[in-house]
This record gives structure tokens, C-alpha cells and sequence, in this order.
């Protein structure tokens, strides 16, 4: 336990702590920027067990903020999830690591709860935030919700049954709509978010629950403000998520959505209802343009578009934010 002996110190730890530390699964939805911080700190804190998902790529625009990942995961495209469970297991090798490169919805999410002690949000939407709030309300599985943009962040963990979930909270605070790609971001931001979100998520493992903080925290770094507001009263009774008769309406099949815009890329992303054969569908993406492949994508650029193809049936289309669009593109390519 040599590695982890300044954090035993620490008596709120301790031996028994890190020892729970050590025995304790952890899901990460998202392996962007506080999905990175996140991970890192988890891993280098002595975590048992992590499970990652996350449905996109590394990009140049990802290295400013995005720790665990390097120009090399640029230049060959590499999974984010895949990228990070490399760089984590040279962190540290006794973690044990599963990665996935998937949407995360209710359905691909359900089989990957299984033991899981704490889930972190990591997410960029509203959309895959209140489903997970639904589904670990389900689930009864203690979550971090997790946000930031521009130099602003918030935190704040919620524990089914007990605290006011992600619906009753928005149902009385009012959030800014922004997203990085609108009004960009700072590295130090995304630090601050990932600092509270681990640390409450070391009250959780440790099980030292009396701990948690109860308040919603926000801060903008740069105007020099840090808030915390109390929130015990926004729970509801009648909250579909988490009331008396919950129907966990982010649930329904409907939400699955096969196509939508990325928010705030440029981008659409279309779910077809199979993978394709990736060695048919290369050599047609060849006659058409450049083309890049790994054993878990493949792209090409396409007039002034570029379209990635993953194992898993989904397609991202580069280049325009139409839906209509993004599908025409799509056939002409995929078939």
C-alpha cells in the first residue's frame, strides 16, 4: 500500500478507507474533460474497479482540456474510452479497466450497472443527464452531476431516496444553456468541477455519507464567485423520477432517438438499427475519399463533410447541423 500512503494519512481515509477504496466499481459516463480529470484521480487514488463509456473520438480541440490524451490519439483517431484506458493503465496498472465505445443510453447502459458503487457524470447534454437520472433513480445508484462552460462549473451528488434528483432540481434552478463549442472553456474550470465531483465521490466510496455535501455548487473562476445554495427543498413529492409514484419518463423508448444533432458541433449523429461490414463498407468509402481506418472506426472526407463510421451501428456526419442532410449524405455513402 506504499502507493497510496500520503492519501492514508489523510484520517477522514485511512487504512480502512483506502482499503474500501480498493473494493468499490466505478462507471464513468464520458471520457471528455471531466471524464478525464475524473478517471485520472479515481486511478491514481487506488479505485478497484472502473468502467468508462463514451461515444466519440479525440480531436485536436479536445487536447487543450482533455488530460489523458495526446496527439497521437489525434493523428489515428483513436475511441476516447479506448485512448483513456491505455493512458490510465500505465498510470496505474492494478486497476482494473473496462472500456466502451457506445452511446450511453438506457439500454446499453442497464448491463454495465451491475455492482457498480457510484456512477460520475461526464456528459456534455441535458438530454443523457436526465436519463441517467431516471435510470439510477431506478437503479438506486448514487450519481455526480457534473457540468462546466467557460470559466463556470457546477457539482452536486445526488442519492436516490434521499436527496432531490437532477429533475427536481432543474424544475427550480434555472441553467445556462451554453456549451463549449458556443462559449468555449478553460482548462482550469473543468479541474475545479472534477475536484468536487472526486472528492465527493471519495465520501461515497469510503462510505463516510455524513460528509456529503448537500448543496448545489457553483463558481465562475475568472468574476471571482463561488456558490453554494441549499436544496433540500426542491425535492417533490410528485417528481416522475423520484416521487411517490415515479414513471421515469426519460426511460421510454421514444428517448432513444435514431438521429440528432450534437450539441453545439456541427454535427449529427445517426443510429442505424445495424453495424455495418466493415471491410465492404471501406472499400466503397474509397472510391469516394480519403479514407482513415482502426479496428474501431473508419472515416472519410467527403466533399466538405467528414463522416465516421463505429462498430456499433452509429455514424457521425461532420460538416452540418441538418438532419435531413446528414441522413442524404449518409445513404449516398453507406448504402
Amino acid at each position: 500500500m506504499e502507493r497510496y500512503s500520503r492519501q492514508m494519512l489523510f484520517m477522514p481515509i485511512g487504512e480502512e478507507g483506502q482499503r474500501k477504496i480498493t473494493e468499490k466499481r466505478v462507471l464513468i459516463i464520458g471520457c471528455g474533460a471531466l471524464g478525464s480529470a475524473n478517471a485520472e484521480n479515481l486511478a491514481r487514488a487506488g479505485i478497484g474497479q472502473m468502467v468508462l463509456v463514451d461515444r466519440d473520438y479525440v480531436e485536436w480541440s479536445n487536447l487543450q482540456r482533455q488530460q489523458l490524451y495526446t496527439e497521437a490519439d489525434v493523428e489515428n483517431q483513436i475511441p476516447k474510452a479506448v485512448a483513456a484506458k491505455a493512458r490510465l493503465h500505465e498510470i496505474n496498472s492494478e486497476v482494473e479497466i473496462e472500456a466502451y465505445v457506445m452511446d450511453a443510453d438506457a439500454i446499453t447502459l442497464q448491463p454495465l450497472l451491475r455492482g457498480i458503487d457510484l456512477v460520475m457524470d461526464a456528459t456534455d447534454n441535458f438530454d443523457t443527464r436526465f436519463m441517467l437520472n431516471d435510470l439510477l433513480q431506478k437503479a438506486s445508484i448514487p450519481w455526480i452531476f457534473g457540468s462546466c462552460v467557460g470559466s463556470t462549473g457546477m457539482s452536486y451528488t445526488i442519492f436516490p431516496n434521499e436527496s432531490p434528483c437532477l429533475r427536481c432540481l432543474l424544475d427550480a434552478i434555472p441553467v445556462n444553456g451554453a456549451t463549449c463549442d458556443s462559449a468555449g472553456i478553460i482548462s482550469s474550470a473543468v479541474q475545479m468541477v472534477a475536484a468536487h465531483q472526486t472528492t465527493e465521490g471519495l465520501k461515497i466510496l469510503v462510505e463516510d455519507q455524513a460528509a456529503l455535501r448537500t448543496s448545489l455548487l457553483s463558481f465562475d473562476l475568472w468574476n471571482n464567485q463561488y456558490h453554494t445554495m441549499k436544496v433540500e427543498r426542491a425535492k417533490k413529492q410528485t417528481c416522475p423520477s423520484c416521487g411517490e409514484n415515479p414513471s421515469y419518463p426519460s426511460l421510454n423508448y421514444q428517448c432513444r432517438t435514431k438521429s440528432e444533432v450534437l450539441c453545439g458541433r456541427n454535427t449529427v449523429q445517426i443510429r442505424a438499427t445495424q453495424a455495418p461490414d466493415f471491410q465492404i463498407l471501406k472499400k466503397r468509402l474509397k472510391r469516394m475519399g480519403a479514407v482513415k481506418a482502426n479496428d474501431f472506426l473508419i472515416s472519410v472526407e467527403y466533399e466538405s463533410y467528414r463522416l465516421v463510421f463505429f462498430q456499433d451501428g452509429r455514424t457521425l456526419i461532420h460538416g452540418t447541423n441538418s438532419i435531413e442532410k446528414a441522413k442524404s449524405i449518409y445513404y449516398q455513402l453507406a448504402g
